[in-house]
């Protein structure tokens, strides 16, 4: 049964058949050759029950809440801001880049979303001002994949839903992750910046009267940013009800901008739709697996296989990490956790791993798989907003990122507490 399981996998990705079909059509097919009992009757139920989860109106609400700041203007004029702000350092632009992505990231929940808000806005600074076209785009590639691991994260609510841990939680757990992520993406292009100048362009000049005449653009973001998770952790809402109250202060923002009109709204709800059908279509077809999964004893088969091994519990994990960044190379990040975390999760638990810090773990893989080719879908979002040069140019920029996200792993791994401290000082659920 596991080997047919892999197999048919296996085929279905290899006809490039859709991450949402391939879930559901696996799904349907353990049903009828594993399982007694007709399991597709169910289909109706569950997609009916899962879609009422309470949990899932936030993942619509936080993807509005990015396209109404890309919209109505209000996250260019933050990336000016940033770039202001950080023009002193080795790099210059490019770290505006990350910076600009970790901000827009706390207000987006999405990593394409935030790849391809910067590379919009950054592209045109990078012709005018000379900087290496492969590190400036693998800069914006990388800052990209930020937006899966700030919270709010959509990834991280669909991780928990399938996983069955708390949101909150996992949003604190990947925070000091985040941060240190970002500095050592700071880091890897001011090494760069030091050691080879020629590939950071020409230096801007900015007078600090410039820098605190753009802070208006850059602290009300922020100020959403803080509204939308400090309700959750101060009890104020759920996770689902901070998405709203985050819409409501977007809207705001946007009004007071005198940005707010039909066509403002008209472009941020048709962008939401299609991000959120993908997600919502992809997320009901892990359900429908995950229950033909349990019901046939395939999770407990797989336990015991991976138990049999007798590798210790370090060994498994480092198996994982390799699989998952193979995988990576190959599948679109979100229906890899889809398709993969019912499996993984309880090998994890099994061997004693706490399952929030693998959400963020997981995570982190699916960030290394936007970025490694083939099929590194951040990479792909850069170079199709640059509709120029060659392709290879973006995969060799966000080679030296690669490298930082390794780094990160493997300090998760050595310290778990990176991940696990920040929970355990909130009473939250």
């Amino acid at each position: 049964m596991l080997s047919f399981t892999v197999l048919f996998l296996l085929g279905l990705l290899a006809m490039s058949v859709t991450a949402a079909a391939t879930v559901g059509v696996l799904g349907l097919a353990l049903s009828e050759l594993f399982s007694p009992l007709p399991l597709s009757n169910a289909i109706g139920e569950l997609a009916w029950g899962s879609s009422a989860e309470f949990l899932l109106v936030a993942i619509p609400l936080y993807v509005l809440m990015g396209e109404l700041l890309v919209c109505s203007g209000i996250a260019g004029r933050m990336y000016g801001a940033v770039s202001k702000w950080v023009s002193w350092l080795p790099g210059g632009l490019m770290n505006a880049n990350i910076g600009a992505s970790a901000l827009f990231s706390a207000t987006s929940g999405s990593s394409v979303a935030t790849a391809a808000t910067i590379s919009t806005l950054a592209l045109p600074e990078q012709r005018k001002a000379g900087y290496s076209a492969p590190l400036f785009l693998g800069s914006i590639a990388a800052g990209g994949t930020l937006g899966i691991l700030i919270p709010p994260s959509i990834n991280m609510i669909v991780f928990a839903l399938i996983a069955n841990v708390s949101v909150p939680k996992l949003y604190l757990a990947a925070t000091v992750p985040a941060l240190i992520l970002t500095s050592m993406f700071v880091l890897v292009i001011v090494g760069i910046g030091v050691l080879r100048p020629g590939v950071t362009g020409k230096p801007v000049e900015v007078t600090w009267r410039e820098r605190l005449e753009s802070l208006p653009h850059l602290l009300p973001p922020l100020a959403i940013f803080v509204l939308v998770i400090g309700v959750i952790y101060s009890g104020i809402a759920t996770a689902s009800e901070s998405a709203a109250l985050g819409v409501i202060a977007a809207l705001g923002l946007a009004w007071s901008k005198k940005a707010l009109n039909l066509t403002t709204l008209r472009h941020a709800f048709e962008s939401t739709m299609r991000t959120t059908g993908m997600i919502i279509l992809i997320t009901l077809s892990a359900f429908f697996l995950n229950f033909v999964l349990s019901s046939i004893g395939l999770t407990t088969e797989l336990v015991d296989f991976v138990v049999g091994l007798q590798l210790s519990p370090m060994g498994t994990m480092l198996a994982l990490i390799a699989f998952y960044i193979l995988l990576g190379c190959f599948m679109d990040t979100l229906a890899m956790m889809v398709m993969t975390a019912p499996l993984t999760v309880p090998i994890v638990v099994a061997m004693g791993f706490d399952p929030i810090w693998f959400g963020v773990m997981l995570i982190l893989l699916c960030e290394m798989g936007q970025l490694t080719p083939p099929f590194g879908i951040n990479l792909f979002v850069v170079q199709s907003i640059r509709a120029e040069g060659k392709f290879i140019d973006v995969i060799i920029g966000a080679l030296p990122f690669c490298l930082a996200l390794l780094l990160m792993l493997g300090l998760l791994l050595v310290l778990p507490q990176i991940a696990l401290w920040l929970p355990t000082q909130f009473s939250v659920s």
